[in-house]
């Protein structure tokens, strides 16, 4: 067996990996949200913020700008008074669609899994710091009742 002190490369990295780029365009919680709200085609500002549940305005302005960034959203301004703003998927977010909605799937299938794993989880992890409670407890016990006699 030959050993060899060359350190391995890394072969995942954050820089080179697409996955973890694209998780950060939708990383926040309002991104798929607004995304969705414009899956059937232009909407304006205001309806999308009545249908986008407790989305601030600073927030959806944030979340249409960063995307408007990416080349997923577009804005559309009719000259009116006072000015008409729209905003609809490019054909770039249009692609995106498909895997948004996949993810979105994923999640009314297989989210209250999670919901449970946690719950077991939690449960374990409150168990074993219960048990830790009580054998520090039975521990000291048995201290003071030495010392007692």
């Amino acid at each position: 067996m030959t050993y060899t002190s060359k350190a391995k490369q890394s072969d995942i990295s954050l820089s080179n990996c697409g996955y973890s780029k694209v998780l950060d365009i939708i990383s926040n919680k309002w991104t798929a949200l607004v995304f969705y709200a414009m899956e059937s085609g232009k909407i304006r500002y205001g309806e999308m913020l009545r249908r986008v549940e407790g989305i601030s305005k600073k927030m959806l302005t944030q979340t249409v700008r960063k995307l408007e960034r990416d080349g997923l959203v577009q804005r559309h301004i009719t000259p009116t008074v006072p000015p008409s703003v729209e905003y609809s998927l490019t054909p770039l977010g249009e692609t995106f669609l498909q895997p948004m909605k996949e993810l979105r799937q994923w999640g009314r299938v297989n989210y209250t899994q999670v919901v449970e794993a946690r719950a077991h989880y939690d449960f374990a992890k409150h168990s074993e710091l219960v048990q830790c409670i009580r054998t520090d407890i039975d521990s000291k016990k048995e201290d003071d009742a030495k010392y007692d006699h």
